[in-house]
């Protein structure tokens, strides 16, 4: 059994940039690349695996021929794939937009899902920042008339961010990532988004893109959200480990390799999926099989993948499962 490596799908949303291409390699020859969805069974953008003799058939296809033994305990019993991996690159402000739970998304989505995500900043320019929440709870009117008057970003708290930043947004929390982030978004599968201010942008079709005012009303929390997390590391012998997040839908960890780390079968629990975000490394297993692994590099090990060993100096991986509760 090999690791899978996966081809993601392109998204060339008008806020987007080049360095998904410029810096990660990843092969797309749209003129901007705003998303890579690296981890991804959703209709609107498929992961398709690049080797091994599943070369060429979606992730989602891989999965469903042993669902219970590819995606592990923690995921088998849901009908769908519950997670996503993106990466972000905003060239440009992303709108102000708002996500719903699943239990609003199921009732007013046709079954969708909602969105609950975690972001890690991998890069930013000097000065960058994105908008989260509220700096002082208000009332529903309040918020409608702020996204009228074209205010809402008036009522944001802004924060400064910096490489390796962290932060968790529950659905219902407003948020808008700012010009010059790069973003890794680890998500609950979902496409489902309110927007409620885009800066008076128009589309590819040159007309305004469209908002969602009353839904967003409907959904958003109207107080102060949690600032960015405290993350601590735990140090081993050649690596260290920082849990991002960890929820229903998904459990993160940052692994930071500084000579090697050496991982236990999963044992039937979750399937692991193993984003490169920075340096180079060899994914060992089968009793010394090296697949090489660069900065950008997109791996899926299903839940019946053996222990296997990460090898390199200097690299960092966000790993990303989702467990048994």
């Amino acid at each position: 059994m090999e690791p899978l490596k996966l081809l993601p799908a392109f998204q060339d949303y008008i806020w987007g940039g080049t360095r998904l291409r410029d810096e990660y390699g990843k092969p797309c020859d749209l003129e901007r690349i705003a998303e890579s969805w690296e981890l991804s069974c959703h209709p609107a953008g498929e992961s398709v695996i690049m080797n091994s003799v599943y070369k060429g058939q979606t992730l989602k296809s891989y999965l469903e021929q042993d669902w219970a033994a590819r995606v592990g305990e923690g995921a088998a019993r849901l009908s769908a794939f519950p997670v996503m991996v993106k990466l972000i690159d905003a060239r440009q402000d992303l709108s102000v937009q708002v996500h719903p739970d699943d239990r609003y998304a199921r009732v007013h989505e046709k079954g969708e899902n909602g969105k609950t995500e975690c972001w890690y900043v991998m890069d930013c320019d000097e000065g960058a920042a994105l908008a989260l929440g509220f700096n002082r709870e208000l009332t529903k009117d309040e918020f409608r008339r702020a996204i009228k008057q074209g205010t809402v970003l008036d009522c944001m708290q802004l924060v400064p961010v910096k490489k390796g930043d962290v932060f968790f947004i529950e659905a219902g929390t407003l948020h808008a990532i700012g010009a010059g982030i790069l973003i890794a978004e680890i998500q609950q599968s979902s496409n489902l988004t309110y927007r409620v201010y885009d800066y008076d942008r128009v589309g590819a079709d040159g007309k305004p893109r469209e908002l969602h005012i009353e839904k967003a009303v409907d959904v958003t929390k109207t107080w102060p959200a949690p600032p960015r997390r405290n993350i601590p590391l735990t140090d081993y012998q050649g690596y260290s480990v920082a849990l991002l997040a960890d929820c229903p839908y998904f459990t993160v960890t940052e692994l930071h390799i500084t000579e090697g780390a050496a991982f236990p079968a999963s044992g039937g629990r979750s399937y692991t999926h193993l984003l490169c975000t920075d340096g180079e490394a060899a994914l060992v297993y089968d009793n010394g099989v090296a697949l090489p692994v660069v900065k950008g590099d997109s791996l899926f090990l299903p839940a019946n993948f053996g222990a296997y060993s990460l090898r390199g100096k200097h690299c960092t991986f966000l790993c990303t499962q989702t467990l048994p509760r």
